[in-house]
């Protein structure tokens, strides 16, 4: 599979509007070449330079295999009008909670999963839970890393 960002490329930096030092909205994202077996996409996006832990900003499952992308400012909502399910972040809240790195540059991970079934978790699930719930069900995976760094 292919993930990629109309907004950034692989390794550079995300734009301000999509962090905490400016709207703090989702970026649109759009991924291709998925299997066909395929029943759900699952998304996590973490940083894994956060002191003390990985620390995770978002995630969606329950995407429909036939969605191709997810467009700039998803709704902080539960269930997505795409029926997508959101999980809660490290913010304590549903859906995108942007890059906002308290010193230095970040390293921010989109991680897309192709899954052969549906989950059918509650929304507000854990990454933890998520990666139990898919663990022996990925058919493929893609990943894009953006970094940010605090505007002074």
């Amino acid at each position: 599979m292919k993930l990629e960002s109309s907004v950034f490329e692989a390794n550079d930096l995300i734009p301000a509007k999509y962090t905490c030092d400016g709207e703090d909205i989702s970026p649109p994202i759009a991924w291709d070449e998925v299997p066909i077996e395929t029943e759900s996409i699952v998304l996590i996006v973490d940083d894994p330079d956060a002191p003390g832990r990985t620390f995770v900003h978002w995630v969606v499952y329950d995407i429909p295999a036939t969605v191709r992308q997810l467009p700039e400012h998803i709704a902080t909502v539960k269930t997505l009008p795409n029926g997508g399910v959101q999980g809660k972040n490290d913010f304590g809240k549903f859906g995108y909670g942007g890059p906002c790195p308290p010193s230095g540059i970040h390293r921010y991970f989109f991680k897309l999963y192709a899954i052969d079934k549906k989950l059918g978790l509650s929304a507000g699930a854990s990454k933890n839970q998520l990666l139990a719930a898919i663990d022996s069900h990925i058919l493929a995976t893609a990943e894009l890393i953006g970094r940010y760094k605090r505007q002074s």
